[in-house]
């Protein structure tokens, strides 16, 4: 006998960032709510990708202070990373994150479906309960934000060599002495500096010629003298071919110009794919692309009536706080509204030590979009409060229309770029001349000043 068919106003797969908190918002407004999730209380972000990743950050960043400590007057013994330790705090902050989601969803007055979902029609799930036995349920809305996880590419002897990813990466039981990193992207470069801090030897392997090819060439470079600095080998320019682990447990990574690099574990930190293969998606009459990701117009909508996708597995840029955007994207359509996904102003921080911090085109994207542009750039030594800080690392960069002095974007690498690229991010949506930022009052000695300094520094 089939289980009966439970009704919704809303449906929601997956408890992404997007979804709980559409779910949430429902559900305290007196809808019937149900969230299906595989068992990540909170989502992918604060369980294995954010929240964690930047509480080692913070870590990583500990150490580094206290190495240098003599700079700041300080005597202090040289740093000892304890890896228990580690996981303690990483667990401990996760873990209050998670209980602190979990006690919001049940107190919106959702019904929070613990379990593997699969449709079976549309709008409409069967879920293979953790605890046991099924449910079907079915949405009047439904929305898809089941995210992504790490990719492993198809590499000879990858499996074989037990490499890390991302997620199994923190919950090392020690640091490795030698730590091989396939992928110079975000993950990557954040993990890199993070176990080099920690005192591993790192090296990263990008087969593309330089890293973060997304950026202008002299960002990058100075990314990649950044992390030279910090001992990191980097081999750019030669794809991986295979990986071996030999009876000794080294693995050896091999790359196509006959390169072997020897390590004793392998974190591959090549992308995301999503999660959808076993949501039966194909029931549900919801397309997906050839990687899987689902298919979606500007409003979120997929190719069936009344069901939607938000966040990693829409294909939205893979951030948080893309996902936040998508809810409120979400909320509004779904209430008679017309909000689209078109022309978003999305910043971005890789939280290196210091931060990259993004927003708008780079140089290069200006001018193949056809603008003449004025290039503004300062060096992080120049500005009064890294000074003071003694940390005078980086480079940040202006692009600014030269016709209407309109702001089209920022590259920022220094000391807390990621609060300083929202004033600017703050300027471009109010369709701001840059010479608001160059002449507005700002708090003397802070990051934040440097926007005086950086539009007064044009290159003319």
């Amino acid at each position: 006998m089939s289980d009966p068919v439970e009704e919704y106003d809303l449906l929601v797969v997956g408890g992404g960032k997007a979804g709980k908190t559409l779910a949430m918002d429902w559900a305290r407004a007196g809808k019937r709510v149900a969230m299906v999730e595989r068992g990540m209380i909170g989502g992918t972000c604060i369980n294995v990708a954010c929240i964690p990743t930047k509480a080692l950050v913070a870590s990583a960043r500990a150490v580094r202070t206290l190495a240098r400590a003599r700079e700041l007057g300080l005597v202090a013994g040289a740093p000892k990373v304890d890896v228990e330790l580690l996981r303690t705090h990483k667990t401990g902050v996760v873990d209050g994150m998670v209980a602190g989601n979990h006690k919001q969803f049940l107190d919106s007055g959702m019904d929070l479906v613990l379990g593997q979902a699969r449709f079976i029609a549309e709008r409409t799930v069967e879920v293979t309960l953790n605890s046991g036995g099924s449910r079907v349920v079915r949405g009047a809305e439904t929305v898809i934000n089941t995210g992504t996880r790490p990719r492993i590419p198809d590499i000879p002897g990858l499996a074989e060599a037990g490499v890390l990813t991302s997620d199994s990466l923190l919950e090392l039981e020690r640091l490795p002495e030698r730590l091989t990193i396939v992928g110079g992207g975000i993950v990557g470069l954040e993990f890199a500096q993070m176990f080099a801090a920690f005192g591993s030897r790192v090296t990263m392997i990008e087969s593309k010629e330089r890293l973060l090819p997304r950026e202008d060439e002299d960002i990058a470079q100075a990314v990649t003298e950044l992390l030279s600095a910090d001992g990191i080998e980097i081999v750019t320019g030669a794809p991986v071919t295979s990986l071996e682990r030999g009876a000794d447990g080294q693995a050896t990574t091999r790359l196509a110009d006959g390169t072997e690099v020897i390590g004793d574990d392998v974190l591959v930190a090549v992308g995301r794919a999503p999660v959808t293969a076993q949501l039966a998606l194909q029931a549900a009459g919801v397309k997906t692309t050839q990687a899987g990701f689902v298919v979606v117009d500007e409003h979120l909508a997929t190719s069936a009536p009344h069901t939607w996708a938000a966040g990693d597995v829409a294909g939205s840029p893979q951030f948080t706080h893309v996902s936040l955007d998508d809810y409120r994207i979400l909320k509004a359509n779904l209430a008679g509204g017309d909000r689209s996904t078109g022309d978003r102003l999305i910043p971005y921080t890789i939280f290196l030590t210091p931060e990259l911090a993004r927003v708008g085109l780079t140089e290069e994207q200006a001018r193949t979009a056809g603008h003449r542009v004025r290039i503004a750039k300062l060096p992080v030594a120049a500005i009064p409060r890294a000074r003071t800080m003694r940390e005078t690392a980086g480079l940040f960069k202006a692009v600014v229309d030269a016709k209407t002095d309109r702001i089209l974007g920022v590259s920022l690498l220094g000391p807390e770029a990621g609060e300083v690229v929202t004033i600017v991010q703050t300027a471009m949506l109010a369709d701001l001349p840059y010479t608001a930022l160059r002449d507005m009052i700002i708090t003397h000695p802070s990051m934040g000043e440097a926007l005086n300094l950086l539009f007064a520094a044009f290159q003319d």
